[in-house]
């Protein structure tokens, strides 16, 4: 039977980040240094894949401290955590490893220093994410007001309008915070933003790459999970930049064929807790089916390694 030819547009940068290649490796080397279990507060990145993985090797997933115990070794998410946790985790004696990537570190050390100046906070974010609970939780109540959307700017109550600072969560779409951002400043001139763009490289580069192949895409795929904010803001960059039919998949299983029938373009892309194994099991998917041309369209290059932590270093 002939098949289908299909162009199929990869794009790159796809797939992991030095953030989460960072976060990974620290499991793993907590696991070569102690042994097993090693605990893990919240899922290290979001992928079921990375997560199952790591358990086979003997981590242990868990939502709060509380669930730890005293003996064992603890690892922080590399979406970071409220201050109240370390400091819980030190009190009670407990070893523990911060996996928060650097770039989310940086966020919460400008809201520190913003705080440490007198301004009170307003972050750009999605409230519930684990990266926007750990950067809020940086300073006390009441300190870091939330805006998800354009609406909420003109809703939010602050304490004086003239003593106000930005920040936002690294994985939002570069777009709309853009036009969040641009609120902000029509209502409170004086905010002060950050000196360097609070989204990373990653959740940029990435969206990019989609806006350059979506118009030329009947269908557009991101390899991610459904818990993966950046994943879910690389699904609606692919539908604003004109590919009207873009998913998110977390493996092959999950597509669904009958959507895609007489398609002749399609772009597969990942988000940053992705790993390329999913991805070539994707694209294997579709060399089952179709005659695929695979054009790689690289936008940006990345280069970017973070160091894991010295304790990790050391010999046991």
């Amino acid at each position: 039977m002939t098949r289908s030819p299909l162009i199929l547009y990869l794009a790159a940068p796809r797939g992991f980040c030095a953030g989460v290649d960072r976060a990974i490796k620290i499991v793993e080397m907590a696991l070569e240094k102690w042994g097993a279990p090693v605990f893990v507060r919240h899922e290290i990145v979001h992928n079921k894949f990375v997560v199952d993985g790591l358990k086979a090797k003997g981590a242990v997933f868990v939502e709060e401290l509380d669930e730890c115990p005293d003996d064992r070794p603890v690892v922080f998410s590399a979406h970071g955590v409220p201050k109240a946790v370390p400091a819980e985790a030190a009190q009670r004696e407990m070893v523990y490893v911060d996996a928060t990537c650097p770039l989310v570190s940086k966020v919460h050390i400008e809201a520190e220093r913003h705080a440490a100046n007198g301004l009170q906070m307003i972050m750009i974010g999605h409230a519930g994410h684990p990266e926007t609970i750990g950067t809020m939780g940086q300073l006390p109540p009441g300190e870091v007001l939330l805006v998800e959307t354009v609406d909420d700017v003109a809703d939010v109550q602050v304490r004086d309008p003239a003593r106000l600072a930005f920040v936002t969560q690294t994985t939002l779409s570069v777009d709309d915070t853009a036009d969040i951002v641009a609120a902000l400043q029509a209502r409170f001139p004086a905010i002060v933003g950050p000196h360097k763009e609070d989204i990373c490289y990653a959740t940029t580069n990435r969206q990019e790459a989609v806006k350059a192949i979506a118009p030329d895409c009947d269908a557009l795929l991101v390899v991610g999970a459904p818990n993966s904010s950046n994943s879910k803001r690389l699904v609606e960059v692919a539908r604003k930049a004109g590919c009207a039919y873009a998913q998110l998949v977390q493996r092959a299983t999950d597509i669904d064929w009958r959507a895609l029938d007489g398609i002749g373009a399609l772009g597969i892309t990942a988000g940053a807790s992705a790993p390329e194994v999913l991805i070539d099991e994707v694209v294997n998917a579709f060399r089952d089916r179709y005659d695929v041309t695979v054009k790689l369209v690289e936008t940006a290059q990345e280069n970017v390694e973070f160091k894991v932590p010295r304790v990790l270093r050391e010999p046991a």
